[in-house]
């Protein structure tokens, strides 16, 4: 009985996590088309390319994002928290890096600016959409 509930557990966290890559990919689609200047994702392969964008993002914000948050803690406290969009940017950076011509981001300002939207957009998407369908289940 133990193992069938971890089992039923991590089938719920595997699809928590589905959901929120999907989530992540449209949002990524999104902000690509309202901001074709500022980001430019590859629509080849029918959009692939902003999936494996956001399961990048996906991972760096799982296992990058803590170390920065922590050693950025002095500079964002006194920029009263302005900072910490400028972690997110970064992570767009090294996405844009690791993707070459398939995921482009231009421009510092509009991309900071857009790394406020796309975090804006991720905590709607969780609150809104992903919580809903998993108390459901």
């Amino acid at each position: 009985m133990n193992i069938a509930l971890t089992t039923e557990k991590k089938t719920l966290r595997l699809f928590e996590w589905l959901l929120s890559w999907i989530g992540y990919g449209l949002i990524l689609i999104m902000m690509s088309v309202l901001f074709k200047n500022t980001m430019q994702i590859d629509t080849s392969w029918y959009g692939v390319w902003a999936f494996i964008a956001a399961f990048l993002l996906t991972i760096l914000n799982q296992t990058i994002k803590p170390v920065l948050v922590k050693l950025t803690l002095p500079i964002t406290a006194l920029s009263l928290g302005i900072f910490y969009p400028c972690i997110n940017l970064f992570l767009l950076q090294i996405v844009d890096i690791a993707l070459g011509r398939h995921f482009e981001i231009n421009g510092f300002f509009m991309a900071f600016f857009l790394a406020i939207l796309i975090s804006f957009m991720k905590i709607a998407t969780q609150k809104l959409l992903i919580d809903p369908i998993l108390e459901k289940e």
